[in-house]
């Protein structure tokens, strides 16, 4: 029966990723400018899938049966928690700060960002999905065997919350390339399906409105931004903690911890290109690098001979070149893929 409540949670956060993606681009609530960005290409996208992902994980996570509904809660309150505060970054944050050193620095400097007020905000949220998982006993404590077990719970909401806010910080740090993000939550995923029923049916929302809205990002029209992606990875964080045994949380706690200080100082994208085994899977269902050219640029023109001096501010003579109009979008010049 399990199994079965996670192929329907599946189905439902896929369908209502589809569903809210379409009346969300066709409202565009705040205007069109407002949701566009320029993607690595310098070309614009939408952030609307962030948003269309996080209402359909959350709301299949919350709707559909297979799990108890403290974890239920858990993984809805992970996502939309997380999804609202990346939105409120994407929109209202600059692209001076990046990553935990900077946003805390600017901190220490009497400046407060909204990468700091998000990271603050996922932290809380975290600690409150983890508060949920708890299921302690609510009778009386004081013996020695008591007090343990309250060690050991206090022990594992500590962990969750790590693997929760971790997890909601190390998507977006792979949301630099089309698919990219989406490629490795799916992986979560499937490597988190592994571990029995309950951890397929705490993984399948995520996994579903993520599969739904891959052809948008692979595509290069929408991408998720850090509403989608804190969204993903706080929801598979909320799956770890309420399925695996404290070691393997453990384990999976401390390579996020590597990988995310790993990202202070390693592109994460350098690696991937030269790493043929990624590079293949990141490049997988992507347009070709070199389209971001374009089509096959005309041959050069032969140098026309100096032209006689002009006055000041007079026209050049000949005709202008189609290709030499400079005018750029009207979307705002924030790029959420700048590496």
């Amino acid at each position: 029966m399990t199994t079965m409540r996670a192929t329907q949670r599946l189905l439902a956060a896929a369908s209502g990723a589809r569903l809210a993606y379409a009346a969300l681009t066709l409202a565009q609530p705040g205007g069109e400018q407002t949701w566009t960005r320029t993607n690595h290409r310098g070309e614009p996208v939408t952030l609307l899938e962030g948003p269309a992902v996080t209402v359909a994980a959350a709301g299949a996570a919350l709707a559909v049966p297979g799990l108890d509904a403290r974890s239920r809660l858990a993984l809805g309150l992970a996502a939309a928690g997380a999804g609202a505060l990346g939105c409120y970054d994407d929109l209202a944050g600059a692209q001076d700060r990046h990553g935990f050193r900077g946003h805390l620095g600017a901190l220490a400097r009497g400046e407060i960002t909204t990468g700091a007020i998000k990271i603050a905000g996922i932290g809380a949220t975290a600690l409150a999905a983890s508060i949920l998982l708890d299921r302690r006993d609510p009778g009386a404590s004081g013996t020695p065997s008591q007090q343990a077990a309250a060690l050991a719970r206090l022990t594992d909401v500590v962990i969750n919350t790590g693997l929760v806010a971790g997890s909601a910080n190390l998507i977006n740090l792979f949301d630099l390339r089309p698919g990219r993000a989406i490629k490795v939550s799916l992986l979560a995923s499937l490597a988190l399906s592994l571990g029995g029923p309950e951890a397929r049916a705490a993984a399948a929302a995520p996994a579903g409105a993520a599969a739904a809205l891959l052809p948008e990002d692979l595509g290069e029209r929408a991408m998720l931004g850090d509403s989608g992606a804190n969204a993903l990875g706080a929801m598979l964080g909320v799956a770890a903690a309420a399925s695996l045994p404290r070691r393997s949380r453990l384990l999976v706690l401390g390579a996020i911890t590597a990988l995310t200080a790993a990202s202070e100082k390693v592109s994460f994208t350098g690696v991937i290109a030269r790493t043929p085994a990624l590079n293949w899977l990141d490049m997988l269902g992507r347009r070709p690098a070199q389209s971001a050219m374009g089509p096959a640029a005309p041959a050069a023109r032969p140098v026309a001979p100096a032209a006689r001096p002009t006055a000041p501010g007079a026209r050049p003579e000949g005709a202008i070149s189609p290709g030499s109009d400079t005018r750029t979008a009207s979307a705002p010049a924030k790029t959420s893929r700048p590496r």
